[in-house]
């Protein structure tokens, strides 16, 4: 769970390192959560969709926070997110560069965070 809330506590802060395992946690049970959502929205257009539309918005900032702070600890600019907008191989590139991991120890976007306690 601590995994899933560091990205919210986080909410809109894009200097930094987010581990993979961050990373991976909050996107797989964001989608768990859109697709449940969307299992429930039985009559289109109803209350659920608008539930799960304002969780898709609110979602929104901190999921390219943390896929800011993913590429950080792999010692990449953000702006290499913007490599997903190619369409097929660019999308493909970026979850490459999300799979892989950070490099050890410091680097120029902040301390491992898999060496930090809190």
């Amino acid at each position: 769970m601590q995994w899933y809330l560091e990205p919210w506590r986080r909410y809109a802060q894009f200097s930094g390192r987010a581990r993979r395992t961050e990373y991976w946690t909050f996107v797989l049970v964001n989608a768990a959560i859109s697709a449940i959502l969307s299992c429930l929205d039985f009559d289109n257009r109803g209350f659920i969709f608008w539930l799960g539309t304002a969780f898709g918005l609110a979602a929104l900032i901190p999921t390219l926070a943390v896929i800011w702070r993913r590429l950080h600890d792999s010692n990449r600019s953000g702006g290499w997110f913007f490599i997903g907008l190619i369409p097929v191989i660019g999308t493909i590139w970026l979850i490459v560069l999300l799979l892989l991991g950070g490099t050890p120890g410091t680097n120029r976007f902040g301390p491992d965070p898999r060496q930090v306690t809190a």
